[in-house]
C-alpha cells in the first residue's frame, strides 16, 4: 500500500471517533453487511463517519491491508479496529458496543 493512502486512512480513523469503511453510503448501502452495521449505529444514535470503498478501488484494497482483515465493512472506534459486521452485531447484542461508545474517548 502506498504511503499516501496509508496516511489518508490513519487520518480518517484519528479524526473520527467512529469510522466505518463500507460498500455504499448510510443512505444507500450496497451490501447487507454494510446496511446492518449502519443500522446498529443509527439505533444507538451515535455519530459516525463513513467512506465508500466502492468509489475507490485503491482504498478498497488498502483498508484490507491496513487492518489485515479481508472483508468490508470495517469499523474503527477511538482509533482501534473493532471488526466487521458479525463482531459489531455481537457486541451490539451483548451491550458492549453501547458501553464502548458511552465511555469518554481515549486521548
Amino acid at each position: 500500500m502506498n504511503v499516501m493512502l496509508q496516511t489518508k486512512i490513519e487520518q480518517q480513523i484519528k479524526s473520527n471517533r467512529v469510522m466505518i469503511y463500507m460498500k455504499g453510503n448510510p443512505q444507500m448501502p450496497q451490501c447487507g453487511f454494510s446496511a446492518a452495521v449502519v443500522q446498529v449505529f443509527n439505533a444507538l444514535g451515535h455519530p459516525y463517519a463513513t467512506e465508500d470503498v466502492l468509489q475507490d478501488g485503491e482504498l478498497r484494497q488498502g483498508i484490507k491491508e491496513f487492518s489485515n482483515w479481508p472483508t468490508i465493512p470495517q469499523v474503527y472506534v477511538d482509533g482501534e479496529f473493532i471488526g466487521g459486521c458479525d463482531i459489531v452485531m455481537e457486541m451490539h447484542q451483548k451491550g458492549e458496543l453501547a458501553a464502548l461508545l458511552t465511555e469518554p474517548p481515549a486521548s
